[in-house]
């Protein structure tokens, strides 16, 4: 028999895998530079002119700092791509942060950066997609009241395209993560050669003045610095998803440490390489880019309605041959397309951690199970749902979303190389080999010189943010804490309830009692009441609820008349309810025995269509429903399948909507 949802799910996500395919899925090097670094080399679109907007607050006066405050960005990005190459050594089963500070810090540090990352991970989604989004417009001015629909719909595209699997995606985000090195690359080394040569053409905003924000006099001392220290906060933006490829090991191939290690470099070169000639482009060429275009002096129209080029926009228009040109579209097409891939990062960074934090109870098991192409399914599904919601309730707009972004990820950054400070000390204090001593010695300054500067910065961002919305990422994160603490105690307690003692024997009652529920007399009831003589209880009754008196004679002369030895008990039901005097009945039951069981037996309907389950059963699931509470209550359901159910007893060769048991998140 066709079925429509199913087919559906197939031509979106794929043909089910069996679990023993899961090595198909793991990623050659070049597959793994797209899937995991495409956050933080696509934030080159973005991290330059985030360092502009917040300088031109002042005017123009301020960009004299754009070069010290991108210099410190750069020297922040080697830091840390050398201290997470530790991590990734270290601890290759792919905990990232979450596992380097739990081993070294605690449960409870590691549930902290836990939370951190995982509100990143979402806000990661949400601002990559949303200056996909503008850069999109940027080219295509026309498409600005549809900004929200299109987040949205990318967002569903990427939760798609991740729910066919770890390998699929890598595949299909590899062109245009590489398109986009190569034509940033091209328009970098255009760039530099014109100017070098003497040819250096001014942006298309260069020509335009900037009024200073609420026409504010030039800052000097502490507002200087705050500025500068703000337009740096801003610029950091460049690190996020530096940490994905160490929480993402187990998806390499071997040696996965070491291709680990070799994609973060190689990553991190890239990154600044591109960052650097972008921001020195921006500067030689004058771009001016202001978060409110009537700060812009000069423009034609309605400021209001005036819609900013993006600053990648303005330099491929400067370089490569105008805003009409076949390159200035390739360079707008290729950087909308990998901004919205870069969520990609998160898509795979916050299901493994799911995963591995339901493994260890601290978020509900289901996180912890991969779907049908071997996925972790409901952490794609969630991550897609949260996003989606911010970016509709912020409108997808960049400038409100990137308040509440990278405060999450550098308090990850700091915490994750104390721990790993503590995790060189005990490796010293116990290894007696001179050269592991000496590489251990190396990597304790290195990370120490990463926790030093990764908490400066983690300082500037919450000073610098936390008024202008970073405030809600810190109410997020305690609350996820909070949440996975809780979670975390409810299994535990659980777990103790459920434990069995050295001594213990398996429970035994003295009786059972059975109760076969009767509503009409027909061959599912006889069923019912087979089965319930098969396993002899001590004591078999039928029980019916005279809801109307003219039925409930008519069910008691086809008794008598087809000679069942099974006694009728009828109970009075004078407001024709069903669910509380059977609930009753059976509550006397066991309160007239302590020490037994009583076992209500419920005969079912089984039917094959989906509507069919709304004209059938809701009786009998609500009554399952409450009997579960009551102590010393078995409820035994006993089918009965219709024709429509006909295919239901063939076994299936996947169940692809089944329940599934998660694979180990990590090599154990």
């Amino acid at each position: 028999m066709f079925n429509l949802p199913q087919a559906l799910k197939r031509l979106v996500i794929g043909r089910a895998m069996r679990s023993e395919e899961l090595g198909e899925t793991l990623l050659p090097k070049r597959l793994a530079l797209p899937v995991f670094a495409s956050d933080p080399l696509s934030s080159v679109a973005y991290a330059t002119g985030e360092i502009l907007l917040v300088l031109t607050v002042g005017g123009t006066a301020f960009l004299y700092l754009t070069p010290w405050i991108a210099a410190g960005v750069v020297a922040l990005m080697a830091v840390v791509v050398m201290s997470y190459r530790q991590v990734v050594h270290a601890y290759p089963s792919g905990g990232g942060s979450y596992e380097v500070v739990s081993k070294n810090l605690g449960a409870n540090s590691g549930l902290v950066v836990a939370a951190s990352l995982l509100v990143d991970y979402v806000m990661t989604v949400a601002v990559s997609v949303a200056s996909g989004v503008d850069n999109i417009i940027s080219a295509f001015s026309g498409l600005a009241d549809h900004r929200v629909a299109l987040a949205l719909a990318f967002v569903v595209l990427l939760a798609a395209m991740n729910l066919r699997g770890v390998r699929e995606s890598g595949k299909a985000f590899a062109a245009p993560t590489y398109l986009f090195i190569g034509g940033i690359l091209l328009m970098v080394v255009t760039g530099l050669v014109r100017v070098v040569f003497g040819d250096n053409p001014q942006a298309p905003t260069a020509a335009l003045g900037i009024d200073p924000e609420g026409g504010k006099d030039p800052l000097q001392g502490l507002g200087l610095l705050l500025l500068g220290l703000r337009a740096f906060a801003s610029g950091c933006t460049a690190l996020t998803g530096v940490e994905a490829i160490s929480n993402g090991v187990p998806a390499f191939r071997t040696p996965k440490a070491k291709n680990a290690a070799t994609t973060m470099a190689v990553m991190g070169v890239t990154a600044v390489v591109m960052f650097v000639g972008v921001t020195v482009l921006a500067l030689t060429s004058h771009v001016h880019y202001v978060e409110d275009a009537c700060q812009l002096v000069g423009i034609t129209g309605d400021c209001h309605g005036h819609t900013q080029q993006t600053v990648i926009a303005q330099l491929a228009s400067t370089f490569l041959g105008g805003d009409n040109g076949v390159l200035f579209y390739f360079i707008q097409a290729v950087t909308a397309l990998v901004l919205i891939l870069a969520a990609n990062t998160a898509f795979n960074g916050f299901p493994l951690l799911a995963s591995i934090l339901a493994e260890h109870r601290h978020l509900p098991r289901q996180m912890h199970t991969r779907g049908d192409r071997l996925a972790f399914s409901n952490g794609i599904i969630a991550l897609a749902v949260v996003a989606g919601g911010l970016l509709w309730f912020y409108r997808a707009d960049v400038t409100s979303l990137i308040h509440l972004y990278i405060l999450g990820v550098f308090t990850s950054f700091t915490l994750s190389q104390i721990g790993m400070v503590r995790h060189w000390n005990r490796t010293l204090a116990t290894e007696g080999d001179p050269a592991v001593r000496g590489a251990a010695q190396r990597s304790r300054i290195i990370n120490g010189l990463g926790a030093v500067t990764t908490a400066l910065v983690l300082v500037i961002v919450l000073i610098t943010k936390f008024t202008q919305g970073a405030w809600l990422a810190v109410v997020a994160a305690v609350l996820l804490w909070l949440m996975m603490r809780g979670i975390r105690r409810h299994y535990d307690a659980v777990a103790a309830e459920l434990a069995v003692a050295d001594d213990e024997e398996a429970p035994r009652p003295r009786q059972v009692h059975a109760v076969v529920l009767v509503s009409t007399l027909h061959r599912p009831t006889l069923r019912a009441l087979g089965y319930a003589r098969a396993f002899r209880p001590d004591t078999l009754e039928a029980v019916t609820v005279a809801v109307e008196n003219d039925a409930t004679d008519e069910l008691k002369a086809q008794w008598d008349a087809h000679g069942i030895r099974v006694p009728l008990r009828v109970l009075d039901s004078p407001f024709r309810e069903i669910t509380k005097p059977v609930v009753a009945h059976v509550r006397e039951l066991t309160a007239a025995r302590p020490g037994d069981a009583v076992a209500v037996i419920v005969p079912e309907y089984v039917v094959g269509r989906w509507w069919e389950h709304l004209l059938h059963n809701q009786s009998a699931l609500w009554l399952k429903s409450r009997l579960l509470f009551t102590p010393g209550v078995v409820v035994v359901s006993v089918p009965w399948q219709l024709t429509s159910a006909g295919r239901a007893d063939r076994p299936a060769r996947r169940a692809p909507g089944a329940v599934r048991r998660g694979e180990p998140a990590r090599g154990r």
